[in-house]
């Protein structure tokens, strides 16, 4: 079922919902339909993630539809309560919204490119109108203790909702397994949970406490809130885990030796804090850590090509301005062959091989995100292949990185491709200044 009809109905019994909005199955026109009927019905807080990769579906595996990302749905969420422009623009705008429009990150991931690209998006996320921030499945307290000061070193008056997930062995043993994609359970958690399932009530009075003293330590670490969950759960369950925590709050710090399950050679983004095994204020020398990927011959080409041909303050640029201005922007068979061969081109027409280390996002990621990567990888992996292909993210984090670049990824917000542009040259229109690089850069234009 729709989670926004779903919402809806909750809404009329009186309960406030709070709808976790993907960006999965639906284009950019169906995911603004869909926004302007939850305002309209008075739903207005949105948890906005990008999704699971379809699995299955009426006659077969759907066709994937990622339109757009998280952090052009919460532009877009943004702008509605700002009220956009009507279809004659120059009259008339719609009614403003009234979202309160939240985004998730996971900070349980086990290596410095798969964090990094994290916390990069999360930046992106808060400064397209982010209110709020939900962290995704984890049980290493220091890992909580990470995205929370993370978050408030960058804006410190967001508030951070830490995830607490009432977890039985079994849905332990999927995400062990890595079967429900971004939600972390070690070996030795996983150990845990074995053993407690041998107590007469199958451990369901160590999972409610193992969620009252998370909820403990989430409170004395400064979180604004906690996003309880689980299956088959019972209102006095949930009563239980809140008072119990609250009661164990005063002594927070003593529950941590118990949540510390961290991942195998994980990093971190702060140095640690001998004193109660948490984190220091002071970010790891990252600079000092080698790339974790080598970079490839493609990506090595492509940038002395780009160097040559497509930087404006270049001799060439000129020359290849005027010369594609007077191309057909229909036929472009050179270019293709080319991008075919080096990136497995698309055709969308408006490239982003510049902006992502000259790896392209519509080929090399299954979910084409454009600005960081979804909370799916799996040391290193990509959620859809993992153990055949790495992350797209990881890839052109170290790439970057070799030449300590890797910042790119931080400030850089691209926009969803303009379809007009598909099956067009990618050279032509940013010779010609219409995709979007140039026409985020006055030098880019044809003079």
């Amino acid at each position: 079922m729709s989670a926004a009809y779903l919402g809806m109905e909750i809404l009329k019994l009186g309960i406030e919902p709070l709808v976790h909005f993907t960006c999965k199955d639906k284009n950019r026109n169906q995911i603004e339909s869909e926004l302007y009927a939850m305002d309209r019905a008075g739903v207005r807080n949105l948890l906005v993630m990008t999704g699971d990769y379809p699995a299955s579906g009426f006659k077969g595996r759907p066709q994937p539809v990622f339109d757009l990302d998280p952090v052009h749905v919460l532009e877009l969420a943004s702008g509605m309560n700002q009220g956009l422009p009507g279809s004659d623009a120059q009259r008339t705008t719609h009614k403003p919204g009234d979202f309160w429009a939240g985004a998730v990150v996971s900070p349980f991931k086990a290596t410095e490119a798969e964090l990094m690209a994290q916390y990069y998006k999360l930046k992106k996320k808060i400064d397209a109108g982010a209110r709020f921030v939900v962290t995704q499945l984890g049980y290493d307290a220091r890992k909580f203790h990470e995205v929370l000061q993370f978050v408030k070193d960058y804006r410190p008056d967001m508030p951070v909702v830490g995830n607490i997930y009432i977890l039985p062995y079994g849905a332990g043993k999927m995400m062990n397994a890595n079967q429900l994609p971004g939600c972390v359970v070690t070996d030795r958690l996983l150990n845990d949970l074995d053993r407690e399932r041998t107590a007469e009530d199958k451990g369901l009075q160590a999972r409610l406490l193992r969620a009252a003293k998370m909820y403990a330590f989430m409170k004395g670490m400064g979180f604004d809130g906690v996003h309880l969950g689980g299956h088959n759960i019972k209102y006095e369950q949930v009563r239980y885990i809140i008072e119990k925590g609250e009661e164990f709050s005063a002594d927070w710090v003593n529950f941590l030796p118990e949540f510390e399950y961290p991942q195998d050679n994980g990093f971190y983004y702060y140095h640690r804090d001998e004193q109660i095994g948490l984190n220091t204020g002071e970010p790891v020398n990252r600079a000092q850590l080698a790339p974790e990927l080598p970079v490839g011959f493609n990506q090595r080409l492509m940038r002395f090509m780009h160097h040559l041909f497509f930087t404006p303050d270049k001799k060439l640029f000129p020359l290849m301005q005027r010369l594609y201005s007077k191309k057909d922007p229909r036929k472009y068979g050179i270019e293709h062959m080319l991008k075919v061969i080096g990136n497995d081109c698309k055709d969308c027409g408006d490239c982003a091989l510049f902006d992502l280390a000259y790896i392209c996002p519509m080929s090399g990621c299954p979910k084409k995100q454009r600005n960081g990567p979804c909370g799916g990888s799996f040391n290193g992996w990509c959620e859809i292949y993992p153990g055949e292909r790495k992350c797209l993210w990881v890839k052109a984090y170290a790439a970057l990185k070799a030449y300590r670049q890797e910042s790119e990824l931080d400030n850089r917000v691209l926009p969803p491709p303009n379809w007009d542009l598909y099956q067009s040259s990618a050279w032509y229109n940013y010779y010609t200044g219409q995709d979007h690089s140039a026409l985020n850069n006055k030098d880019r234009r044809l003079k």
